[in-house]
């Protein structure tokens, strides 16, 4: 198990600097004749394939499952892997998720499986006060700050973990997950508020007075953009704090944007049950 180590590690670091998604099964107890050992741990991708060693087959697929589950819902869950006789519940006596196997060993195994994914990417149009100091606070809180802004104005960024020049996010690869607050407050607002609604991006709000949000709307939906999309963005942006200051309306935008985050997780836990061996046998017949 030591020598797989630093090829784990290695491994862990690649993919970390490649931004992709996976988890971390570690074995944490054993109990009776199992062929798994405590401390074991594996890499586990996406698409189910598995790196390092946590003992024989019969756990393989609670692994895969629970692995699947934690990178959808981003909380890491301990489950335990015990004969299939001895399963009557989803949970056991203390909590833990339960698993069945079909080993003939009989032994069971404690896995604590966790996810490790890339942080969410924020993506800032504009160099208005408010989108200054929403690049300076957001990294705090693991944010990956990208700052769009005409070329005159890339100079005036700060805090910002990469730049993007202009509001064509085409090359960007922006995903459901991923966030766009347009802050640019007089400053070729349509455009960017255009550029960011025709994106996948599951939050898009703008900085601006609701007589501001509303003229901006009737003139995209008048452009094409369909009544579902507007009827997505959060403006004005932020949560009603009373803030005054660029600093304190950041504030209320992260708060609303870490709403937004954490109601899409609950949402996926509550959409994505435990699978069981029958439902992993269905789906792969």
């Amino acid at each position: 198990m030591t020598d797989q180590l630093p090829d784990l590690f290695s491994l862990i670091a690649d993919l970390r600097q490649r931004g992709e998604a996976f988890s971390i099964a570690t074995v944490v107890r054993t109990e009776n004749a199992t062929s798994a050992k405590a401390g074991a741990k594996a890499v586990v991708l996406r698409d189910g394939s598995i790196h390092g060693h946590l003992g024989g087959g019969c756990i393989i697929g609670a692994v895969r499952r629970s692995s699947a589950a934690v990178l959808r819902d981003g909380r890491p869950r301990l489950i335990r892997v015990r004969p299939r006789s001895e399963v009557v519940e989803r949970l056991d006596v203390d909590g833990v998720e339960l698993h069945k196997s079909a080993c003939p060993s009989g032994g069971t195994v404690d896995i604590f499986v966790e996810p490790l994914r890339p942080p969410p990417r924020l993506f800032v149009c504009g160099v208005s006060p408010v989108a200054l100091a929403l690049s300076e606070l957001a990294p705090r809180l693991d944010y990956d700050v990208v700052s769009c802004a005409l070329s005159e104005d890339l100079d005036k960024v700060r805090g910002a973990g990469s730049l993007h020049e202009g509001f064509d996010f085409s090359d960007m690869a922006i995903a459901k997950r991923d966030f766009i607050v347009v802050a640019t407050q007089g400053k070729r607002d349509r455009e960017a508020l255009a550029a960011a609604l025709a994106s996948p991006a599951g939050y898009v709000a703008f900085v601006g007075s609701r007589r501001k949000v509303g003229v901006l709307t009737d003139q995209l939906r008048e452009l094409g953009l369909p009544n579902s999309r507007l009827e997505d963005l959060c403006a004005p942006a932020g949560l009603n704090i009373q803030a005054i200051e660029p600093a304190e309306i950041a504030l209320s935008i992260l708060g609303e944007m870490i709403a937004h985050r954490r109601s899409g997780i609950r949402e996926n836990a509550r959409n994505n049950d435990i699978e069981t061996d029958e439902d992993e046998k269905r789906r792969e017949s």
